[in-house]
Order: structure tokens, then sequence, then C-alpha cells
């Protein structure tokens, strides 16, 4: 999320609602008003903090049940149901990281309604990276409703014909297969394939010239 500097959005949605309120109803000591769309910014502020609604403390252990991280930076066993720990937040730095750098998303977790989907997240993330292993899918009963008992995707939503490498578009020759290297070392669909921070801050990407 990025900070607001450009100052004129706010004066207009301020003046707007001043000139003509937004709707709303009282329910119980509450009002609620209904949504008002705020203006784009000319210019972007720096990036910020955000989606702590979304964060979990370190002690915490995932259940089946429980939805984390925001929509498209999912992890697979956030996907799955299946218990998590910190290794989700490797998860989320290397969708980050590709979203960043490539500047667009890298998952979009929506159907052709544009509704959220989990079924069309879970094929996007197949086509960049193969399949998931079987032992992942013997952990939750849940992945029954994506794949059969030999571990085949179901086919409830079409597989993208995309990869990393068709998608990436910034680098070429080494730059692009250390880039690479250096997001697949995170996109793992078994947490503990996934490198640890420390790990990540001595990868040969990072120290490239």
């Amino acid at each position: 999320m990025l900070g607001v500097d450009d100052q004129s959005i706010l004066l207009d949605f301020e003046e707007a609602e001043r000139c003509n309120p937004s709707p709303c109803k009282v329910i119980g000591n509450r009002v609620i008003y209904s949504s008002r769309k705020l203006g784009i910014p000319k210019v972007h502020g720096r990036p910020i903090l955000s989606d702590f609604g979304e964060a979990r403390f370190s002690s915490q252990v995932g259940t089946q049940w429980e939805d984390v991280q925001p929509l498209i930076y999912r992890a697979p066993e956030v996907l799955l149901r299946m218990p998590w720990n910190e290794k989700i937040d490797i998860w989320n730095l290397g969708v980050l990281a590709w979203d960043l750098f490539e500047q667009g998303h890298l998952f979009y977790a929506r159907d052709p309604e544009k509704n959220s989907s989990d079924t069309h997240h879970l094929a996007e993330m197949i086509a960049v990276l193969g399949p998931p292993p079987k032992d992942i899918l013997q952990k939750t009963d849940y992945g029954t409703k994506f794949f059969d008992i030999n571990g085949n995707w179901k086919g409830a939503a079409e597989i993208p014909p995309i990869s990393l490498e068709k998608l990436e578009g910034n680098l070429q020759g080494l730059h692009q297969d250390l880039f690479l290297c250096f997001i697949r070392k995170m996109l793992q669909w078994r947490p503990e394939d996934r490198a640890s921070a420390k790990e990540l801050l001595s990868d040969p990407w990072l120290k490239s010239p």
C-alpha cells in the first residue's frame, strides 16, 4: 500500500461528502456509511506497511479453517487449509518481490467474473510451479476439492499457459536466471523447501551488480 501525498484528492473527497453526504444507517449506537470512491492520486506517496488485520503473533499456529494473508499473497498451505507456520511469510516475500520488481501481480486469484477464487489461484500456482507433490495433498482433506486421488488437477479452472520465464520482462541472460532462482527459493509448495530469511540475504542475485 502507498501513502497519499497528493492532498487534492483528500480535499475533493471532503468537499464531495460535505455537499452530498453518503447515505447511512444507524444500528444501535453505530452509524454505518456507504462507501465513497477516492480519486486516483497524481503522485504516489512512499510505500507503507499495511494489512496488519491479517497479521498473527509468531507463537500462533494456524488451523485448518483459518484464512490468513492478503488474498493474492496466500501460500499454498493456506489455500489448502493446512497448518501453517512462519514459512508463509517467505512465500509472501517471494510474491511481493516479484510484484514490486515486475510492477505487476504474479497471481490474481480471480475467476472470469472477477470474483476471488481459490481454484483459479491454485491453477496459477500450478502453471508457475508445476503440480504439487503428492505428500502435500496427503496432508489435507480439502485438497480433494481440487485434485483427484492421484494428485491430478480436476480441471475446475483452466491452468493458464504461463511460466516465470514467460512473465519476466525486465532481465536477460544470467541476470534473469539469477532472479528467477531467487524467486523460486521462496515459491515452493512445501514450506520446508523454502529458503530462510538468512539464506536469502546471501543469495547471488541480491549480491550481483
